[in-house]
């Protein structure tokens, strides 16, 4: 896999630089999940508890995530998902790993089953946006340390997603694309 695989999908690095990537629909979905059962090593992956969501996976030796880097990366998960078009500011992401995983034939792309114990946890639908490895990231609020320089908080809102970026891409003097790749789907409170 080349060394920057994670830029075609969703994805952000936790404070302590753990990457966390997932699908920004269902076929990336679908490829993220099958890239991963090829390999020998277990991950965390996480996704909403309701349905219109990124497999997160934080991509790291399990025995090296801290509860940190979980809540983080429920904080992303439920942000992506559609708890933010619906301007929920809670959701409920399910964590699990990828040998809790299972695919049936007729289970349609980007949905995969889970067996055994799923860990619940309720976050809140909140992001501030960052520069990360030069590119603008939006990232859970509790992510960047004292070097991270905040640029704006989000959270969901009325706002349609085009205008916000249009606003951010302006006041950050940042290409628009850039500004609505890293932003989740839906609308935005000032």
């Amino acid at each position: 896999m080349e060394k920057e695989f994670y830029r075609k999908y969703r994805w952000f690095f936790t404070h302590s630089g753990k990457l966390v990537y997932g699908g920004k629909s269902a076929e990336q979905n679908e490829e993220v999940l099958k890239n991963l059962a090829s390999k020998k090593e277990d991950f965390v992956i996480m996704h909403t508890m309701d349905p219109g969501s990124p497999f997160a996976v934080i991509n790291a030796p399990i025995r090296e995530i801290s509860e940190r880097d979980i809540e983080e990366t429920a904080t992303w998960t439920a942000c992506f998902s559609r708890a933010w078009r619906s301007g929920k500011k809670k959701s409920v992401v399910d964590i699990f790993t990828k040998n809790q995983l299972y695919k049936n034939p007729k289970m349609k792309a980007g949905t995969w089953g889970v067996k055994g114990k799923i860990e619940r946890k309720e976050v809140e639908t909140k992001l501030v946006l960052i520069n990360q490895k030069k590119f603008l990231r939006a990232v859970p609020i509790n992510s960047p340390d004292e070097k991270d320089k905040v640029l704006f908080k989000i959270i969901p809102g009325k706002i349609p997603k085009d205008e916000f970026a249009k606003m951010i891409s302006e006041k950050l003097k940042k290409p628009l694309d850039e500004v609505l790749n890293a932003l989740p789907t839906g609308g935005f409170t000032k």
